[in-house]
């Protein structure tokens, strides 16, 4: 997904960021503000995935998805 569209759209996509990584916090998730490497970052450091793995995850979820 652009970049630009996922930080316009971070507040429709946070709470399916929260339904999808339920270990994030709110905290985590104020923080990320629709920067995609944050998100990436604070999926690895609370799931223990690699960075790589993260992205894989963010860029492979249907963010469009009801």
């Amino acid at each position: 997904m652009n970049k630009d569209i996922f930080k316009g759209n971070w507040k429709q996509f946070k709470g399916k960021a929260r339904k999808n990584w339920g270990k994030l916090t709110d905290d985590d998730l104020d923080v990320v503000e629709g920067d995609q490497e944050i998100l990436a970052g604070k999926i690895q450091e609370r799931y223990g995935v690699t960075k790589e793995e993260a992205k894989k995850q963010i860029d492979e979820y249907d963010w469009d998805e009801d």
